[in-house]
């Protein structure tokens, strides 16, 4: 089963969306938007960058645990990966992203 986006609204009324892989474990979560708006361009620019290597920037969190973040083309953040234990772990939620980012399908949960 192919993945898909989850649009929601959080208790402050700012969006955010995460993006599900096909066992419906999250991938990758983004930044909180003031405006729907804001939110849906962010999964556009998701659909857009997902499958181009060099928007991804790996990165080692203080606690040793690894992580990812997808980047615009203006080096903007568009989200974040979970933290993962071991390099090898992040590199295949990276293949993850790559696989499920161009999904078309946002599952409105607000």
């Amino acid at each position: 089963m192919a993945g898909w986006f989850e649009l929601s609204q959080a208790s402050d009324g700012q969006f955010r969306f995460v993006l599900k892989a096909g066992n419906a474990e999250t991938i990758l979560t983004s930044e909180l938007y003031k405006a729907r708006a804001s939110a849906q361009n962010g999964i556009a620019s998701v659909q857009t960058n997902s499958g181009q290597d060099e928007r991804y920037e790996k990165k080692t969190a203080s606690n040793g645990k690894f992580y990812f973040n997808l980047k615009a083309a203006n080096s903007q953040v568009i989200g974040t990966s979970q933290m993962y234990a071991s390099e090898a772990s992040r590199d295949n939620g990276i293949a993850s992203v790559k696989t499920n980012g161009s999904s078309t399908e946002v599952k409105d949960q607000t």
